[in-house]
């Protein structure tokens, strides 16, 4: 990581003269980039290392060929020779889903999710005439092909993990009826692809885009059906429908020929379920395939957006195969299997989560019961080994962005999720009232306390269980957490 820090520096003073102060790894989000922010004095910039150099390549002009249509996308002050490492502008830390989450659904973020329709309709029609689709990572347009292929992942991973039987022929021809459907469209121009509010980011009250590096050519329903839908959002049916009419409103004016409201929301229908589906498909790959606790705990909120959605709205084509499964996929018990046991406010149980040194205190269970989980943290690299990190702990930014980020803690404490949750949700049913787990490493001050914090973490939004967190070397020190 320090060759690349280097060459962040290198390229930074290519185009400034200005110093800088310092540099911060941004936690890593779904995609293998890397971020970095850079402080200066009174300025703040953002690094990007990616090893996958067609998607700089691809980032870069499309961000410059949308500025020449005033797209409110980040300006581009540098990129290096191999392509894989770029500066950009900073909007800052503050999406649009933090705003939502901050001040629920108000008056002031809806005029938000106005905004950012109005800035999607210009970048779509009047930025699309600037980009070089040839750049596109996949394919040019979002077409058949596409749609089929969205279709297929959703199938594959998830649905056949439900093992209900259907008529596979049936299914595909109507895959085949719904893609042949949404791909004759009058309106093609740019489509984003992953359109959602947490790729708008919101400074001094203004929109910005980010993460548009996947998108191509299609119809202009895709983008704003992933906004509306989006189930982390879980935007009312007022605000959808609202929202959907502000957006045809702005379209309207961008286009020669006014919209045909009528078969434009009958096609909106058909890409809401398609965004719908691919992203079950992808918590299903995630979660059911990878075996990665976030992406499962989220099935079952795609299942009730999906299951939303199919009571109150209708695509404009009979679908009769992939109708009566979609009616099985969505049904109180499906959900019911993915969604994670809970712990009500009377439940007894309290998982009791330490960390500790080998070399210095081993925890002791006071409970009845005696044994519990213990994880030996030491095959994960240790940060105390660092200069920079030996006087923090597990609960400073710094190391728990080098654990996230370099080292395979994220692999361990998958593993360690997928073995307590059993446990856990036994332990609840049974209505016993204690479970120990504990987390020691070399000198129980980085590797076991980052773990015992992420684990009660998880139990807690996962269960909504009682912990109780017990550092037994920080917490006899009386150390304090910067």
């Amino acid at each position: 990581m320090q060759s690349v820090l280097q060459e962040i520096k290198i390229l930074f003073s290519s185009f400034t003269s200005v110093q800088i102060e310092r540099i911060e790894q941004l936690p890593q989000s779904g995609s293998d980039r890397i971020y970095f922010r850079i402080f200066t004095d009174d300025h703040s910039y953002i690094a990007t290392y990616n090893l996958n150099k067609q998607e700089t390549v691809t980032f870069v002009a499309f961000s410059r060929q949308f500025k020449l249509s005033n797209a409110p996308v980040p300006e581009i002050f540098a990129v290096n020779g191999s392509n894989t490492v770029y500066i950009q502008e900073d909007f800052g830390n503050r999406s649009l889903l933090d705003q939502l989450e901050e001040h629920g659904h108000n008056s002031y973020v809806y005029e938000l999710f106005q905004q950012s329709l109005k800035k999607l309709s210009e970048m779509q029609v009047l930025g699309s005439q600037y980009i070089n689709y040839d750049l596109c990572l996949s394919a040019k347009e979002f077409g058949k092909q596409t749609i089929l292929s969205d279709l297929l992942y959703f199938k594959y991973y998830f649905l056949d993990t439900l093992k209900l039987p259907y008529d596979k022929q049936a299914l595909l021809d109507d895959f085949d009826a719904l893609s042949n459907y949404l791909t004759h469209t009058g309106q093609k121009h740019f489509l984003y692809r992953d359109f959602q509010s947490r790729n708008v980011m919101v400074k001094e009250d203004k929109v910005y885009f980010i993460d548009y590096q996947g998108g191509m050519k299609g119809a202009l329903q895709y983008d704003v059906a992933s906004m509306l839908w989006q189930a982390k959002a879980e935007l009312s049916d007022e605000w959808k429908s609202n929202l959907l009419d502000d957006y045809i409103s702005y379209v309207d004016e961008l286009l020669d020929k006014p919209v045909d409201k009528s078969s434009f929301i009958s096609q909106y229908n058909g890409y809401v379920l398609i965004r719908l589906l691919q992203v079950l498909g992808a918590y299903g790959f995630r979660g059911l395939f990878e075996r990665k606790a976030h992406f499962l705990v989220s099935i079952p909120l795609a299942l009730r957006n999906l299951k939303g959605f199919l009571n109150s709205n209708r695509v404009g084509i009979t679908l009769p195969e992939f109708d009566r499964l979609l009616s099985l996929v969505v049904a109180d018990e499906v959900i019911q299997c993915y969604t994670p046991m809970q712990a009500s406010a009377d439940s007894p149980l309290v998982v009791s989560i330490n960390s500790f040194s080998y070399k210095k205190k081993y925890p002791v269970d006071e409970s009845e019961n005696g044994g519990g989980f213990v994880f030996d943290c030491r095959g994960i690299q240790n940060p105390g080994r660092i200069e920079i990190f030996k006087k923090l702990t597990g609960r400073n930014k710094q190391v728990k962005d080098y654990l996230e980020h370099q080292t395979r803690m994220p692999d361990f404490m998958s593993g360690v999720y997928n073995l307590i949750d059993i446990s856990v949700e036994d332990y609840i049913t049974r209505g016993f009232s204690n479970l120990m787990v504990s987390f020691g490493c070399t000198g129980g001050q980085h590797r076991s306390v980052y773990a015992a914090d992420e684990l009660a973490r998880h139990l807690r939004n996962k269960f909504s269980v009682k912990t109780l967190v017990h550092h037994l070397i920080q917490d006899d020190k009386n150390w304090i957490n910067e």
